[in-house]
């Protein structure tokens, strides 16, 4: 089990919906509007499960540091959790190269999280076997061994010191096969790395949930104003939820949640589903 923390952008046109903001895009290559979702989830065996969505700034006046913002989401589910006896800092943390930052690092450390694995930024300098230079250069210098127990990529792992953060493990491996990427452990505690694949490994399941969001829940047409926005996104984060919990019932278990939600519009009523499936006819009222 992991916590993925990243954040979707969607291009909006409408001026009066809440929480758009103006920022450069360089998809489009010029200026748009549109809305920053920052989201944490639980990831469980490949599975995304949302806790936490907020709406911030990309840019411009009234720009919020994201840092802050998901110090402040952390803290409260960390209370929610609590108060229910479980203690959520002994999960993993995985994030972008966007949150790449020694403060939050250290903030994140107070909080009580001991394991964070992080994407790196190219351009960062590294001290490695006595050579300085950035990441861009050691990517293509590090020589990465075959799949070894525990690792199914080509990867290296190795001790570096960074003048920013200090000594740090940097866990470079092959995404492509013309591409290398690498990992920084900003954990307190030190880990091999086939640990530090396995808890990056499932990072990617929350670029699969905002594609699932945005494509077969159209997270993009919400038009309500005010409170209402919240309320929209909230009908579709439990539609989402609804479609992962049909996916476990054996009916629907080879199906993809594409599949099942065409499947469901096309040869199913919600009503007769949900009597049938979950037994639960209040929901129906």
């Amino acid at each position: 089990m992991t916590l993925s923390i990243d954040n979707s952008v969607m291009d909006r046109f409408g001026k009066l919906l809440r929480c758009t903001w103006s920022w450069y895009s360089g998809r489009f290559h010029k200026v748009i509007r549109g809305q920053d979702l920052l989201g944490i989830v639980l990831t469980i065996n490949h599975i995304a499960l949302p806790l936490h969505l907020v709406f911030c700034p990309k840019q411009g006046r009234y720009n919020t540091n994201k840092a802050d913002l998901l110090i402040f989401m952390l803290s409260r589910l960390k209370a929610v959790f609590a108060s229910e006896g479980i203690d959520l800092t002994t999960l993993p943390l995985t994030m972008d190269s966007w949150f790449v930052s020694q403060p939050l690092r250290e903030r994140l450390h107070r909080l009580g999280f001991t394991k964070i694995i992080i994407a790196g930024k190219s351009n960062y300098t590294f001290t490695i076997a006595g050579t300085k230079q950035d990441a861009s250069q050691w990517k293509k210098e590090l020589v990465l061994h075959d799949a070894t127990w525990g690792v199914d990529v080509s990867s290296c792992r190795v001790q570096a010191h960074s003048p920013t953060f200090g000594a740090i493990t940097l866990f470079f491996f092959q995404k492509s096969t013309t591409r290398s990427y690498y990992l920084m452990n900003f954990s307190q505690v030190s880990m091999r790395g086939a640990e530090i694949w396995h808890i990056w490994k499932q990072h990617h399941v929350i670029e699969c949930f905002w594609k699932i969001l945005k494509s077969i829940f159209h997270i993009r047409s919400m038009q309500l104003q005010g409170d209402g926005l919240y309320t929209a996104l909230l009908i579709k984060v439990l539609a989402y939820v609804l479609a992962i919990r049909v996916q476990a019932h054996r009916t629907f278990s080879k199906l993809t949640i594409t599949q099942i939600m065409r499947n469901l519009s096309r040869d199913h009523d919600l009503k007769t589903l949900l009597t049938e499936h979950f037994h639960l006819p209040f929901l129906t009222t």
